[in-house]
């Protein structure tokens, strides 16, 4: 964040000064009165549960310079109709501010996150480099983002996420990219869109706001971001087993990590990932397809994959407990094409272990009219995978052991669950090493609190298994 004194900031926004407007703000914006940013900027932001202007005064007296709300809060503020649409207005002008800040975005149905951990690595290897931190990507997590640049800032790495179309559109106004990605179009938000063509409008929106100089990063292997190349005016670099960057030699440990070469224009360097899944190669190759478009070296791109480690909690993580039992979590979020992932990721950790592999699975939401029969094709793809025994967790998710059972091949067990409680005492008294247990489900089912109970209470002698 540069500094700003209050005035300063009323005025890029369209606002008035409450209070005093000398105030200088020296430190980035937050929306959390409980995680307060000495010298920062409180945005107040009324939900439907809290209304942040009744922490304001908490928040200054914690260290905040200042407030930005819809109304006086009897500390300085600055004072607008709508303090998310002035974020934005704040970030842009900041960012418009910051010379040499290079500007690089992706979205997708699944693995943003992932990949944009990937690529903080990779070019926090070479500069100074911002990124999103979890999966703050939407009107509010952005302009959050853009503020934590400072002068000193070499790449602003953004991830962008979309509820509807114009979404990505708008924040890539406040944040215009350079270099942009799309991942896949996937089903996730499908409920929220309509179908995976509207998806595809929404999410193509990030290339077309590329310059001509810019560059638009393409997988190559889903056609309907391949077909993005023709909604730009940037040149296209794909990525995929038929892309530009692409992979081979393929290998996977006994936990799922993969080992492959990467290539690009003819030339090939070895990577080690250190995450679990063969999704993980995919989103590396993303990675470095951004990277390599900003002019960071192949061997660099290749050495920092090797280096990087995980960043944000709750997706793929890998636990060994005492007992020889291996916990992954990957609670997070889940929506079919992840949950198809995890699930076979955590087959083969189970019979690579010459174990039981046990998927505890929860709901996933925001799928529209079409929910039971994902979660059924879920189901169905766990007993394809050869997953020994589904744990579902609440009625929701009940279609997932539905799924499993109606594929008369299968020779596992489908337990069904009413709540975390259930499906944790299930596990606890039934799980033994060399087992592998999956968590997974959309993050409202919270089912890290389940994950997090089962890594650190490894059962008693004399439990049942």
């Amino acid at each position: 964040m540069i500094v700003m004194r209050l005035a300063e900031i009323a005025a890029v926004v369209g606002g008035e000064v409450d209070g005093r407007a000398d105030v200088e703000v020296a430190a980035p914006a937050f929306v959390d009165s409980r995680q307060v940013v000495e010298g920062g900027l409180f945005v107040a932001v009324a939900g439907e549960r809290v209304d942040g202007h009744d922490y304001a005064v908490a928040a200054v007296e914690a260290g905040a310079a200042a407030v930005l709300g819809t109304r006086p809060t009897g500390v300085p503020t600055v004072v607008v109709p709508d303090p998310v649409a002035a974020l934005g207005r704040l970030a842009r002008h900041v960012l418009d501010a910051l010379d040499g800040v290079t500007v690089l975005a992706l979205t997708g149905s699944q693995g943003k996150t992932g990949t944009k951990d990937y690529l903080a690595q990779v070019l926090g290897a070479v500069a100074p480099t911002v990124a999103t931190a979890g999966n703050l990507n939407n009107e509010i997590g952005v302009p959050l983002t853009v503020l934590r640049a400072t002068p000193e800032t070499s790449y602003l790495l953004v991830e962008m996420g979309a509820r509807g179309i114009g979404h990505i559109a708008y924040l890539c106004e406040v944040a215009r990219p350079l270099v942009a990605a799309v991942l896949n179009v996937g089903t996730a938000h499908v409920g929220e869109f309509g179908g995976q063509d509207a998806i595809a409008r929404a999410k193509g929106e990030i290339v077309e706001a590329l310059p001509p100089e810019g560059t638009a990063v393409l997988n190559a292997d889903d056609p309907r971001t391949a077909a993005m190349g023709e909604r730009t005016v940037a040149r296209s670099l794909t990525f995929g087993e038929h892309g530009d960057v692409r992979w081979r030699g393929l290998e996977l440990d006994s936990l799922q990590r993969p080992t492959f070469e990467l290539g690009y224009a003819g030339r090939w360097r070895t990577v080690r990932l250190g995450q679990a899944g063969l999704h993980q190669v995919s989103n590396a190759a993303a990675a470095a397809a951004m990277a390599l478009s900003v002019g960071v070296t192949l061997d660099v791109v290749a050495h920092a994959l090797t280096d990087s480690v995980p960043a944000s909690r709750w997706r793929m993580e890998l636990h060994e407990r005492p007992d020889g039992v291996v916990v992954v979590n990957d609670a997070y979020n889940a929506n079919p094409a992840s949950m198809a992932a995890a699930i076979g990721t955590v087959a083969r950790i189970g019979r690579a272990r010459r174990g039981r592999s046990l998927a505890v699975l929860g709901v996933m939401l925001e799928l529209g009219d079409g929910a039971e029969a994902d979660h059924l094709e879920v189901g169905r793809v766990a007993a394809g995978a050869g997953v020994d025994v589904v744990v579902t967790v609440g009625e929701e998710a009940a279609a997932i052991a539905a799924g499993a059972r109606g594929v008369p091949t299968w020779r596992g067990e489908a337990i069904v669950t009413a709540s975390r409680e259930e499906a944790l005492r299930w596990v606890m008294e039934n799980v033994s090493a060399p087992d592998v247990v999956l968590v997974k489900a959309s993050r409202g089912a919270a089912l890290e609190l389940l994950a997090d109970a089962l890594i650190a209470q490894p059962p008693e002698e004399g439990d049942a298994r």
